[in-house]
């Protein structure tokens, strides 16, 4: 039986990040696995079926919200930026080295699409990771744009990030865009169909989520690069999963990343697409592949 509680996590600045932590049957302390989800996502967005089936193979999973998001504070709400994620996530990690239940030499971390991104900076950066799991990740947010958006369209674009920089120098709150919506004449994140269905299927409590996020969320996502690091990953063991048709995480920059990646590495190619790894096969097919990659090189019980 596997408990679940809340945890929460009080940052330098004040902010505090709200976690669920999931604890297995057994004395401990486990091997912990520590997750967060990817661009706007919340402990909401179909991912808490994934950790406790983590929790159920033997680890102690974590489970938080990026700042700005779900139940986590901080402001502005609907504000992504990925390198202020990545230093929360080391807090994170520093937090729960300090709980009995957590073996603190065996971390891993879990991270999905934008936080499977943040895994390889992380993996690359921090050697308390012991293991990483990076699922459809984000590899490069300058090329990915080029392809989202057409070569017309980049300048009135720029141009709206920066009118809202300068509205924000003259006091003004920053401005905001849909996150999905199939309206052409909407500024949004994510126009295709299984983005749509994924952000906005779930059952949550009355204001957790917003189908919105900041304007210069979607500006830093642009320049946010974090294939760049996979090779300084080794001698950490890696394990990446890549949907044969991702058009959000695309998969041949994904298949290109990995082929960078050092030894130890693992790579398990699954069809569908971006969000399929959440649901159905897809589902049992990645959750099965990290389960039998962290008791492989973190030692669980």
């Amino acid at each position: 039986m596997v408990e679940r509680t809340e945890e929460l996590i009080h940052l330098p600045d004040g902010t505090v990040l709200s976690a669920w932590l999931f604890v297995p049957d057994g004395s401990g302390p486990h091997a912990t696995i520590t997750m967060a989800h990817g661009f706007g996502g919340t402990k909401y967005h179909g991912i808490e079926p994934i950790a406790r089936e983590l929790a159920e193979a033997g680890f102690v999973v974590s489970l938080h919200d990026h700042r700005g998001f779900g139940e986590s504070g901080g402001e502005p709400r609907q504000d992504i930026d990925p390198y202020r994620q990545i230093e929360d996530w080391r807090r994170v990690i520093a937090h729960l080295q300090t709980l009995d239940v957590v073996d603190a030499d065996r971390m891993g971390l879990w991270g999905t699409s934008y936080s499977g991104g943040h895994a390889l900076v992380l993996a690359a950066t921090d050697r308390r990771i012991r293991a990483v799991y990076s699922q459809v990740p984000t590899i490069s947010g300058s090329q990915s744009s080029r392809r989202r958006v057409p070569p017309h369209m980049v300048g009135p674009l720029e141009a709206e990030f920066a009118a809202d920089e300068l509205a924000q120098a003259r006091g003004e709150a920053p401005a905001s865009a849909q996150f999905v919506s199939d309206d052409p004449a909407v500024t949004a994140s994510y126009r295709n169909e299984d983005a749509i269905r994924f952000y906005l299927q779930h059952d949550m409590p009355e204001g957790v989520w917003e189908n919105r996020v900041t304007l210069q969320s979607n500006r830093r996502s642009r320049s946010y690069d974090p294939g760049h690091w996979i090779d300084q990953i080794s001698p950490t063991p890696l394990m990446m999963v890549v949907a044969t048709h991702d058009v959000v995480a695309p998969t041949d920059l994904a298949l290109s990343a990995y082929e960078r990646a050092l030894e130890p590495k693992e790579l398990v190619v699954m069809p569908g697409g971006h969000f399929d790894p959440y649901t159905g096969d897809g589902f049992r097919t990645s959750t099965t592949a990290a389960a039998r990659f962290f008791r492989t090189h973190l030692r669980a019980e």
